[in-house]
């Protein structure tokens, strides 16, 4: 059995959400959102994002990481601000010794729903389907609990094919 902690980033809201993946079993530990206050400077609430993350590392001691790439919009200062949250979210669970897997949106509803063109709708009814108990508040949550989960399936195969390597 592993634990794994999907993150969804972003500077106003960055959502994460923990599971336990236990062979092709998963189960939901927690999720949630970290918010910033817009009020803040940049590295104030950069800084609010790294002392969440380690915190809640800390208390659910997931030994894997799953991050969602982003993607880039017309609004460059906009799609900036996401990178800082984005770097945040990659280096604070790599500081803490976690390795780190990165995986664009399209392979996330692929995973979860079955195809790349899945709505957010979709995402998140998948998602409690596949993790029955999650009180899911806010799609931040329910994206980074898709990002676990795309993790989780990804490492899954993974190992099918390591021990068939073995094997031959």
């Amino acid at each position: 059995m592993i634990r794994l902690i999907g993150i969804d980033p972003g500077l106003r809201f960055m959502g994460w959400g923990v599971i336990e993946v236990d062979g092709n079993r998963l189960r939901h530990i927690a999720d949630g959102v970290l918010a910033t206050d817009g009020d803040q400077s940049v590295p104030l609430r950069l800084k609010t994002l790294h002392d969440g993350l380690m915190a809640l590392l800390e208390k659910h001691q997931p030994r894997e990481a799953a991050v969602e790439e982003t993607y880039v919009n017309r609004n460059g200062a906009s799609t900036l601000k996401l990178g800082y949250a984005r770097g945040v979210a990659l280096l604070t669970p790599a500081q803490a010794g976690l390795p780190v897997a990165e995986y664009g949106a399209m392979a996330v509803k692929r995973a979860v729903v079955g195809t790349g063109a899945a709505t957010k709708e979709q995402v998140e009814m998948m998602v409690r389907r596949l993790l029955p108990g999650a009180t899911i508040r806010r799609a931040d949550a329910s994206d980074a609990l898709a990002v676990a989960i795309c993790h989780a399936h990804h490492r899954a195969s993974a190992s099918r094919v390591a021990q068939g390597q073995r094997m031959a």
